[in-house]
């Protein structure tokens, strides 16, 4: 679930709080967080609803200015109406994680079990550790360049970096990537084995 750039602020403030989608089935369900370039998102509710459901003061909760504007949008999909009720849930965790690079006993062997296990389901063979040593050795390098160094399909490689992202070991920069200081620590550790 995305939301256009000029809505993200109001959500951190807490003034907008519910979004309308189009949808074959909802993307998001209620109980669950969503992952947002400005935090997280708590899902507070997510119902199916009528297009009456739709006033002038809720496309305005909802980041619009009218319920024309907001109709307009929701004409560019198909799919069945939905309501999402949420609020904002504070900073991207993921943050925190990567500026640890102290990690509680056995956090780390679970780490690297963790990374075994990508390795083993990848089409690629061994990855991780490659692909972290030449973002070490390549901070800010495209995913071309990289996946080209890696012999490795570029889209493959972005989505599965986005994996070790989750982990806290990279961090994405306008262009490319560059380890974060529990990536550094793991690759030093990985190395040590």
């Amino acid at each position: 679930m995305l939301f256009r750039e000029k809505i993200l602020e109001p959500i951190r403030q807490g003034k907008v709080k519910l979004a309308y989608r189009r949808w074959k089935r909802p993307t998001v369900k209620a109980g669950g967080t969503l992952l947002t370039a400005i935090g997280l998102l708590h899902i507070d509710a997510v119902d199916e609803v009528p297009l009456k459901d739709i006033t002038d003061a809720t496309a305005r909760e909802s980041g619009y200015a009218t319920r024309q504007a907001l109709l307009t949008e929701l004409d560019k999909r198909e799919g069945t109406l939905f309501r999402i009720r949420f609020h904002y849930g504070g900073d991207d965790p993921r943050i925190a994680l990567r500026e640890s690079g102290d990690m509680a006993a056995g956090e780390m062997e679970k780490l690297l079990k963790k990374l075994e296990g990508l390795d083993e389901r990848s089409p690629y063979g061994p990855w991780t550790k490659r692909a972290l040593g030449i973002i070490r050795q390549r901070p800010a390098e495209r995913a071309g360049n990289l996946a080209e160094a890696l012999q490795i399909d570029k889209d493959w490689l972005k989505v599965s970096i986005r994996k070790l992202k989750n982990m806290g070991l990279t961090e994405s920069l306008e262009i490319g990537y560059r380890l974060s200081p529990r990536g550094e620590t793991v690759l030093d550790a990985w190395k040590r084995r």
